[in-house]
């Protein structure tokens, strides 16, 4: 019989899941140039394996809409890092592109999934009060991967081989998962509060004008993210003439911010709600796009400009997430963010791909189209807090009939007589 954790145990068990997996996904990219010249993989070939993890996630987060709720959250969540545990340490045994890409196809599959049942206990277990803490406690995994995780794996892969890091993430996963199938216990909140209720079918999910204008939100939020995010790291490297040997010095202050701002932004929207924490760092980003990339100022340097950006996404992310969490009923919760984990995906790589139709490399190897690309993340970002709003409107519309008492019961008609 599993104990009952407490709250605190339970937020870092989830942490350290989405830590797994946050890292699995974003270590790839910086041996790219390690594994391709291992297995002869063309550099150009490099965004086919970084997309084919994402497309998957998308795919697998749609499929998974019609099925996680059915099950113990435990029981999902364990089957999902197990199928991530094996796939990474796939990698490990690539021998060419065909194999790495079927290896990090099968990580999207599963990774995917393990982030929405993650999310999903959180909001299961920690009331709405709490919650905006406790999601800005586990998306924290991000900030915690790009300061100790991504610099640990690069050093991995040059005293170890380009493998190393993909099994060192395959144990490290394998631990977590096993600690999480310990010590967490049966997850069936969702299940018996929807016991006596219809299962809402994802068409309805997908109709209805509440999750409706929740992934609309969404697809904004990453849409407008991922336009810019991917070609970051050539602008500031040719554009802006940041000395590559500095890097890790850009990316460890921009990682520590983003922690700071994660954590005390959940405590923010606790205390003030999502909606004005989100007004705050859309704000703050819509400022950064201008004087960072559609009229750079050259006084601003570019360590200031990148922590800036990093705090903004910071404080945006945990409002939206906080936000997102209170659009479902419990028994459809899972449902619900595994299409969102999908509509966050194919928005992901729908900038990314309209980012490269917009950018354009010069002989000098500059970027040509860098304020264009961050013009159109600008009107995407400022179109978010109108959303949040009507999320939150609607939100809170829903809440009060939940809470409303019933209308008088009818006497018996002898009684009237």
């Amino acid at each position: 019989m599993v104990s009952q954790p407490s709250e605190r145990t339970l937020v870092f068990l989830v942490g350290a899941v989405q830590f797994v997996n946050v890292l699995d996904f974003m270590m790839v990219m910086p041996l790219g140039p390690d594994f391709a010249a291992a297995l002869q993989i063309p550099l150009s070939d490099m965004g086919l394996i970084g997309g084919s993890y994402t497309a998957a996630a998308g795919v697998s987060g749609l499929v998974g809409s019609l099925f996680l709720d059915r099950f113990d959250r435990r029981k999902a969540l364990a089957v999902a890092m197990a199928g991530l545990v094996v796939a990474t340490a796939m990698g490990a045994l690539a021998v060419g592109l065909g194999s790495l890409l079927a290896a990090r196809v099968l990580a999207g599959i599963f990774g995917g999934p393990a982030t929405s049942v993650a999310l999903s206990i959180i909001a299961d277990v920690v009331p709405v009060q709490r919650r905006g803490k406790a999601i800005g406690a586990v998306m924290s995994a991000f900030s915690v991967a790009s300061v100790l995780g991504v610099p640990a794996g690069l050093m991995l892969a040059e005293h170890g081989g380009w493998q190393s890091p993909f099994l060192a993430v395959a144990g490290l996963g394998a631990v977590v998962t096993l600690g999480a199938i310990l010590m967490l216990p049966p997850l069936r909140i969702h299940l018996e509060s929807g016991e006596q209720r219809p299962r809402s079918s994802s068409w309805s999910l997908i109709t209805r004008p509440l999750p409706l204008q929740s992934y609309v939100m969404t697809m904004l939020t990453f849409a407008g993210g991922f336009t810019l995010i991917p070609n970051i790291s050539p602008y500031v490297l040719k554009n802006l003439h940041y000395p590559r040997t500095e890097f890790e010095i850009l990316y460890l202050a921009g990682g520590i911010v983003s922690f700071l701002a994660l954590r005390s932004g959940g405590i923010l929207v606790d205390r003030w709600g999502p909606l004005s924490t989100g007004i705050m760092g859309n704000g703050a980003l819509a400022c950064v796009l201008y004087v960072g990339f559609i009229n750079h100022q050259p006084w601003l340097p570019v360590v200031g400009i990148f922590m800036w950006f990093m705090l903004a996404m910071g404080f945006r992310n945990v409002s939206y997430n906080t936000l997102a969490s209170r659009v479902p009923a419990p028994h459809e919760r899972a449902q619900f963010m595994s299409i969102q984990s999908a509509v966050q995906h194919f928005s992901s790589a729908g900038g990314a791909f309209l980012s490269s139709r917009l950018l354009t490399e010069l002989p000098d190897h500059t970027l040509a189209g860098i304020p264009h690309v961050a013009g159109v993340s600008l009107g995407m970002t400022l179109m978010v807090p109108f959303l949040m709003a009507v999320v939150e409107r609607g939100v809170k519309v829903r809440e009060r009939h939940a809470l409303a008492p019933p209308g008088p019961v009818p006497l018996p008609l002898d009684h009237v007589a």
